[in-house]
């Protein structure tokens, strides 16, 4: 990563017409990061808007209301959401070595099967911005509900410098 110039992320969202939305305050007894070592965590990030709301079509169920664009779009919301809050803990994406793992809850109904291309909202917008270093590990759990009717929730781990 050392060969890219300073600024490289925030260049890349540009390049990308991509605008970080307000980190998102907690809505429970948590922290939304914790930095450990060379690691930094981000909370599960729900599909907040630049307005600090869901969009309508990011509640409720896939295989429901929700169609598969929808979610895809949700999940990708999230992935945004979980960069402005790894931007806020760090000061700068530039300190992302590489982004580790993504989990996904799909909130969806029974026998919904779709869950990957889902998911890929959020693994693809990472990839988008880190190139080869946004390839991760990653888990992806169709769930009951969850919080605030959202339709996806995205939580991740980056490998950071000090």
């Amino acid at each position: 990563m050392a060969d890219l110039s300073a600024q490289r992320i925030e260049a890349k969202l540009r390049e990308l017409k991509l605008t970080l939305p307000p980190a998102a305050a907690p809505v429970a007894n948590y922290v939304p990061c914790v930095v450990a070592g060379n690691l930094l965590i981000v909370s599960g990030q729900l599909p907040f808007g630049e307005t600090g709301a869901i969009d309508p079509h990011h509640k409720g169920k896939l295989g429901g209301e929700v169609n598969p664009p929808e979610g895809r779009e949700a999940a990708r919301l999230c992935a945004l959401n979980v960069l402005a809050q790894a931007r806020t803990a760090l000061g700068s994406l530039d300190r992302v070595v590489r982004v580790v793992r993504l989990g996904g809850f799909i909130n969806c109904r029974p026998h919904f099967t779709d869950l990957a291309p889902v998911m890929n909202g959020a693994s693809d917008l990472m990839v988008d911005v880190f190139g080869e270093a946004g390839r991760h590990a990653r888990s992806t759990i169709g769930v009951a509900e969850l919080p605030l009717g959202a339709v996806v929730e995205v939580e991740a781990m980056f490998e950071v410098t000090p």
